[in-house]
């Protein structure tokens, strides 16, 4: 039957897609060396195996697409599609992190230059980059090649990047800030949830990580962090994105608690630039279904 076929073959991309994005990096592949994958990411780069997708972003509000944030995928030739986390881990290891970043970066500016102007990109910067006090300059003018505006891209950062390098970090999200573009952090809750990040980074939104919607509405202490989470960032006037999205009942949960976006694969899983066009300009894309 086709709609089971459908759902198996549904079901079987998200886990691949999980797998990718939330697993801890490996730094290898099983029946690969650690080396020759290196020495292939090197090639790789050249090649244009490096791919983006794009996972669109919903308004609680609406419903309608808002944006979409990039996420790297690796084409490998023998190994097949390579996800995130271990395609960055592999570049750690081979000391390829800042080529492989604006790559991804460079990619996603090039796919996402047609988007309609209400749509936003979303970029996740790595500890490397903001690390570097050049950073802001050489990204800003990076931006200044593409079509895109600053005030159309949202910049993410995990709290793991900033443990240890928090006044460079601020430093670097002040100077972009006051050049247009928007900062977030991203994955909150999965790691400490220092509050002090909240008080001292110049931030416009936080990403709920999906582990704090995994267990609402029905654990009542999950639901009460939640619910403390939500009251923090609003009284902070920041914009809440809730991420790992994967069914009705989170979906109602999160509008019904007052986030302002979401994205999951309860709606779509990362795709190509063109899909996230197409889908914003469907009735339901757009907010009517």
């Amino acid at each position: 039957m086709q709609e089971g076929h459908d759902n198996n073959k549904m079901d079987g991309a998200r886990s691949k897609a999980s797998q990718s994005l939330r697993e801890p990096g490996r730094s290898g592949l099983p029946g690969v060396s650690a080396a020759a994958l290196e020495s292939d990411l090197l090639s790789a780069l050249d090649r244009r195996e490096i791919e983006v997708l794009f996972q669109p972003q919903f308004s609680c509000r609406t419903g309608a697409v808002v944006g979409a944030e990039a996420l790297a995928r690796w084409q490998h030739p023998s190994l097949g599609e390579i996800g995130a986390r271990d395609l960055f881990a592999i570049a750690e290891r081979a000391a390829l992190v800042s080529p492989l970043s604006r790559h991804v970066v460079a990619r996603a500016l090039e796919d996402a230059a047609s988007w309609p102007d209400a749509l936003t990109l979303s970029l996740n910067i790595t500890p490397e980059e903001l690390g570097d006090p050049r950073f802001a300059a050489d990204f800003a003018a990076l931006i200044g090649q593409s079509a895109i505006a600053p005030s159309h891209l949202m910049l993410e950062i995990t709290e793991d990047l900033l443990v240890g390098n928090i006044q460079q970090a601020s430093a670097a999200l002040k100077a972009l800030r006051a050049l247009g573009f928007r900062t977030a952090l991203d994955d909150f809750g999965a790691g400490f949830c220092n509050f002090r990040y909240l008080r001292e980074l110049p931030l416009d939104a936080i990403k709920l990580d999906k582990i704090m919607v995994d267990a609402v509405p029905g654990d009542a202490k999950a639901l009460a962090v939640l619910r403390a989470i939500l009251a923090l960032a609003k009284a902070l006037d920041l914009d809440i994105y809730a991420e790992g999205i994967e069914n009705d009942v989170q979906r109602a949960t999160i509008i019904a608690e007052g986030c302002d976006y979401w994205q999951g694969f309860l709606r779509a899983l990362p795709m190509k630039s063109a899909e996230v066009v197409a889908l914003s300009q469907t009735a339901r894309g757009a907010g009517h279904g």
